[in-house]
């Protein structure tokens, strides 16, 4: 899919149909699926704002499963306001919140120093207006990915044997290799899916949210994405579908090649009304670096 932001850019995956509507005026909010980030990193590669939130909060009836326990869908839109629209029309009774006052917030960093040199930059000029402080290091979800494979190949193990060759030649690749994910090598990657929500849990315990890039980079070039590096795209989001976390992607400002920088503002499960109010504090207050 075209970027309309940045022609010979990606839109992102799965839902970057959604974002590049969006940015064309084709569509005033739109629905995306995230699984492994696939609201947020279009929403990032587009400059637009995506939601991912509290894991089940959004019925998931009638969609295509991919990974079910990492499932999600959600909002995207041109604005939070708008985002918090839509999923008050998918989630009956949501109600949103005022966003509370920066000085009564608690908010910690993590992952800044991983982020290309003007993506870090906007997304601490954010962090700054939150009166974010403090950095931690939440840990990389090792061992929890075989546990995600396991359930592709679940989803799929009807069809693909008979029709593999209708798959698109990097789906059926990564395919093949989830169909190597032994039932006990998914029983333990599940076992440390739910120590490192534990552990995810103390860290965050001091603060009401984090923040951090939804990417490392801005829209990469078509073609420089390949599997072996997709997790350059998904190392700051796919932690957050292995915890079930609301996030919210929201543009900050330019970044290299004039292109937006996303911040990505994550709260625990159920905080999907604060993290909206925050974002929408946020977007409201942001100044243009350039």
């Amino acid at each position: 899919m075209p970027n309309p932001v940045a022609p010979g850019r990606i839109a992102g995956g799965s839902s970057g149909g959604s974002a590049a509507a969006l940015v064309a005026g084709l569509a005033d909010a739109a629905l995306g699926s995230d699984t492994g980030g696939s609201i947020r990193i279009p929403a990032a590669c587009c400059g637009v704002v995506g939601f991912k939130p509290t894991y089940g909060l959004v019925s998931l009836e009638g969609c295509f499963p991919l990974a079910p326990s990492f499932d999600h869908a959600g909002p995207m839109a041109r604005t939070v306001e708008a985002c918090a629209d839509v999923l008050r029309a998918l989630v009956p009774g949501f109600a949103t919140t005022a966003a509370p006052k920066p000085r009564d917030l608690r908010v910690a960093t993590t992952w800044l120093d991983r982020a290309d040199p003007l993506v870090r930059a906007r997304v601490a000029e954010a962090a700054a207006l939150l009166g974010a402080r403090d950095a931690i290091e939440i840990p990389e979800p090792k061992g929890i990915y075989r546990l995600f494979q396991y359930e592709v190949a679940r989803v799929h193990e009807g069809l693909f044997p008979e029709h593999q060759e209708s798959y698109g030649e990097d789906v059926r690749e990564k395919l093949l290799d989830c169909f190597e994910v032994t039932e006990r090598e998914a029983e333990a990657a599940a076992r440390t899916r739910e120590l490192y929500r534990e552990r995810c849990l103390e860290l965050l315990e001091p603060f009401d949210l984090l923040l951090a890039p939804t990417l490392a980079l801005v829209a990469p070039p078509v073609g420089r994405i390949g599997n072996d590096e997709r997790g350059l795209l998904t190392q700051f989001t796919f932690p957050i579908n292995a915890l079930g976390w609301p996030a919210l992607a929201l543009p900050c400002g330019p970044a290299e090649d004039g292109l937006p920088a996303s911040v990505q503002i994550v709260g625990r499960p159920g905080d999907d009304a604060l993290v909206l109010a925050v974002g929408a504090s946020l977007e409201r207050g942001t100044p243009d670096p350039s």
